[in-house]
């Protein structure tokens, strides 16, 4: 990549410097005159930025859409490259590792089947049980202990791959191994050790152990993972012994011997700890796994993922037996290797492809680059003033169009500037004259205006004063025409307030009497509630004694059925009536009591209504006395009204004469007003014409003087101009 970025850079800097050189070559094939005074000109014209060329531009344009339609279909094709094989790769890395972990599982299913074997063995239950009855510090003890070792050696001598089998108390006190020796120390503390108590005679397969996990006679510190069950007795179901059977790692290795997993890779087993239980370094077995691997990653029931960093692929399988991971690692950047020679041919294409744009490139800069910074620098010749400057015109197509175009723009401004001079002299000399008479009509005009002023400012100020009377008068009038309406307006609202206390007085009298309707009804009400109450309070005596015959009658009822029951079967009829009625008086009883529950409801209703009654009847006292007074208030409100009125009348009267005075002296005003506005009017337009005279004078005398500094100027723009 630096590669082909020195020599993009140094194309650039060839590019640059042939366009600086296009600018210092002459021109030829021209007028004698005017070519040589062309070429001493753009011989001090160069390109100061040739980035910002046309040529240069266009180059550009070339070489970054060939370098890109070039590197994104390179590009591209590498990475779906890439994809592919990484895909391809990964599915038979599946396959591989999925064959693997079934056989794993095969051989963890042998060694659950040994110790399944071990636990329903019944000798070795009997041993047990006898171990337990015989004293620990006896011969007979040892003897025990000795069998047992001699029956789990036979269990060890026929698979080579377990490396001990031990058996421990409950306690965690051990009580044989296959090997003769067992650890002096009681292992119940040991997490292993729990995990199988708490299986409760499951199957527990616990992660390896670089130096195993019980110290055995033979001293060997290889390697290994265990399978642990618990014991049990059949008839009391309690725990005879725990089990642990080591197993060496290296039957793992013998089964993954096999798989490779391309340079790189790896295939190790990790718990779901992420703690590594088998790898072919011996050194990292029991550690944590380096691979950047959460449990999160191998959640997935595709069996494949990418580690955290990105850089493995990963395939994985779960043990159905003991829940680890049976994992295969391979390096990205291995499997993607043959697609790297996709990369490689599309650098060489993007550099090929570069050239191919630099070539083409400076063709574009010769055929148009160079044309146009010729007519550029026509141009600034041209904007210097040498209007004689010309294109040598080759090719017909849209550049050589062009130049003609330029050609024919110069000598037209040529004329253009000729015929300007001629008129800009003849302009010249029109705009003396024309100074010398208007400072002479300037003069005149001013003493006129002089005159003509002093006769407008006193017509001007009569006009003012009388227009002043003739607006006071007229205020005056408005004022004494709203006087009247106003009167008028509270004529009229006086009449509506004497209507309206008349209305309220005639309401008030209604008011009182039915006020006083109400104070009666209010009065009947009370004695009816009274009497109501009393009435009640009969009602109540009457349930009284309607009780009390309840009661007798259910006494009699009662001693009718004692009678009957002395009477035998002769006083069975009599008993059934008896019943009956004694019944119809419990009925009659529990309806008195709800007649009188309905009745202290009653009393208590009519106890608050009397109460109400007698609370409203003060309040309907103050109201009617309320209602008088203000029957009062309405009287007084008609008296002073009618005095009111008669006295709006009056000053109705007067206001009128008041005003037919005003207009009168409004009309005069009016007259005097009217005459002095005409003779005002008149000097204005005397003293107007007078100054606008005046500022015609002067403004034909500054015109003057304009015109014939601007001729001054177009001579002097002119003369710069070469025709």
């Amino acid at each position: 990549m630096k590669g082909i970025l020195s020599v993009l850079n140094e194309w650039t800097a060839k590019i640059g410097n042939f366009f600086k050189n296009l600018m210092s070559k002459n021109e030829s094939n021209k007028g004698a005159s005017s070519s040589q005074h062309m070429k001493n000109s753009m011989s001090g014209l160069r390109l100061e930025n040739p980035i910002k060329s046309v040529g240069m531009k266009l180059f550009l344009i070339f070489l970054v859409s060939i370098l890109f339609f070039v590197l994104t279909v390179g590009f591209t094709s590498y990475n779906i490259s890439k994809g592919v094989i990484q895909k391809k790769v990964a599915d038979a890395s599946e396959q591989t590792i999925i064959q693997a972990g079934q056989k794993l599982d095969i051989m963890y299913t042998v060694y659950e089947d040994l110790s399944m074997q071990i636990l329903l063995d019944d000798e070795m239950k009997r041993l047990l049980v006898d171990s337990e009855a015989v004293n620990k510090g006896s011969y007979d003890y040892l003897q025990m202990r000795q069998k047992i070792s001699d029956k789990l050696n036979v269990y060890t001598y026929s698979n080579k791959t377990i490396k001990a089998l031990h058996l421990f108390r409950p306690t965690g006190e051990p009580i044989a191994a296959s090997g003769g020796s067992t650890s002096k120390e009681t292992l119940i503390q040991e997490p292993w050790f729990k995990k199988i108590t708490d299986d409760n005679g499951r199957a527990s397969w616990i992660e390896t152990r670089t130096s195993g996990f019980v110290d055995t006679s033979s001293g060997s510190n290889t390697a290994a993972f265990a399978l642990g069950r618990v014991l049990k007795n059949t008839s009391t179901n309690s725990t005879q012994a725990v089990l642990l059977m080591e197993i060496n790692v290296d039957a793992v290795g013998k089964e993954l011997a096999d798989i490779q997993m391309g340079e790189g890779g790896q295939t190790i087993i990790i718990t779901p700890e992420m703690n590594i239980a088998y790898a072919t370094d011996k050194a990292a077995i029991g550690k944590p796994t380096v691979l950047d691997i959460t449990p999160d990653i191998l959640k997935d029931e595709a069996r494949s993922a990418m580690n955290g960093k990105k850089d493995l692929q990963l395939v994985y399988y779960k043990s159905a037996k003991t829940g680890w991971y049976l994992l295969g690692a391979m390096p990205i950047a291995e499997l993607v290797k043959d697609a790297k020679a996709i990369s490689n041919v599309t650098w060489i294409m993007a550099l090929v492809a570069a050239l191919i744009a630099v070539g083409i490139g400076i063709l574009v800069a010769k055929m148009i680059g160079k044309p146009v910074i010729m007519l550029r620098n026509l141009m600034k010749e041209g904007e210097q003033g040498n209007l004689t400057v010309r294109m040598n015109v080759q090719s017909q197509d849209e550049i050589g169009q062009l130049g003609h175009s330029f050609n024919q723009m110069m000598e037209k401004i040529t004329v253009l500037v000729q015929q300007t001079n001629r008129s800009a002299q003849e302009v010249l000399e029109t705009a003396t004259e024309l100074s010398d008479a208007s400072k002479k009509t300037a003069t005149s005009a001013k003493e006129i205006a002089i005159a003509t002023e002093e006769i407008a400012g006193g017509a001007s100020s009569l006009a003012v004063e009388s227009e002043r009377g003739n607006e006071l008068t007229h205020s005056i009038g408005m004022q004494m025409k709203a006087v009247v309406n106003s009167n008028i307006v509270m004529g009229t609202a006086a009449t509506d307030v004497q209507k309206s206390s008349e209305q309220g007085i005639q309401y008030m009298s209604e008011l009182i009497l039915k006020t006083n309707a109400t104070e009666e009804m209010t009065r009947n009400m009370v004695e009816k509630v009274d009497n109501l109450k009393e009435s009640t309070r009969s009602i109540r005596k009457i349930l009284e004694v309607l009780s009390n015959v309840s009661k007798q009658t259910n006494i009699l009822s009662l001693n009718a059925t004692i009678e009957a029951a002395r009477a035998g079967a002769a006083g069975k009829g009599f008993m059934v009536v008896a019943d009956e009625i004694r019944k119809l008086a419990d009925q009659s009883r529990q309806s008195i009591a709800i007649v009188g529950q309905i009745t202290e409801t009653i009393q208590k209703e009519i106890d608050e209504t009397v109460k109400a009654l007698s609370n409203a009847y003060p309040i309907f006292q103050e109201q009617i006395l309320s209602v008088k007074e203000a029957d009062l208030i309405f009287k007084e409100v008609q008296s002073h009204m009618g005095g009111f009125i008669g006295q709006l009348s009056e000053v109705t009267e007067s206001i009128s004469q008041l005003d037919a005075s005003q207009l009168v002296l409004n009309d005069a005003m009016t007259n005097v007003s009217a005459v002095a506005e005409e003779s005002s009017a008149t000097s204005q337009e005397v003293a107007s014409l007078s100054s606008e005279q005046l500022n015609i004078s002067s403004g034909l005398v500054r015109l003057s003087d304009k015109l014939e500094q601007l001729s001054n100027s177009l001579q002097e723009s002119l003369s710069k101009f070469d025709v």
